[in-house]
């Protein structure tokens, strides 16, 4: 092997990294970035330049992308989406297991789901009566009784 290609199969060693690095972590679009700046360099060992410019094109390119692309990875990052169990909070749901947080039991069923039930002040809550939903914590229902 010559030199040239030494540091051309070092850079597709690389960028392979850096891709398997993107699909392993899932992070925020960074190593995707060092693999676009590897291919670069990997273009200027074809180009034979020397390996300290290519060194110094990796780096500045790895910059630039990662500095262009923060700005979006960021908004894409804060995004929330409501899901649906957000959206069950303010609905009605009907006791089906007596409610009792002292003894962690209860159990509502809201649109035909079943759910565990705990109470926001603590009261009991006898079957069949209907309670509105006021959060979601984990896996559970907090709700009140409605009045």
């Amino acid at each position: 092997m010559t030199a040239v290609t030494v540091k051309i199969v070092f850079w597709a060693l690389a960028f392979v990294f850096f891709v398997v690095c993107e699909v392993a972590t899932g992070t925020a679009l960074v190593s995707i970035w060092l693999a676009i700046a590897a291919l670069i360099a990997m273009f200027c060992a074809i180009a034979k330049l020397s390996f300290l410019t290519q060194c110094i094109v990796f780096v500045i390119s790895s910059i630039i992308l990662l500095l262009l692309t923060r700005p979006v990875v960021k908004k894409l990052q804060n995004k929330t989406v409501a899901t649906n169990y957000e959206l069950d909070v303010g609905k009605t749901a009907i006791v089906i297991e007596p409610i009792d947080n002292s003894m962690n039991k209860g159990r509502v069923t809201l649109e035909g789901t079943d759910w565990a039930a705990r109470t926001e002040d603590g009261s009991k809550i006898p079957e069949g009566t209907p309670v509105k939903v006021v959060r979601i914590d984990g896996a559970k229902l907090i709700v009140s009784e409605e009045k």
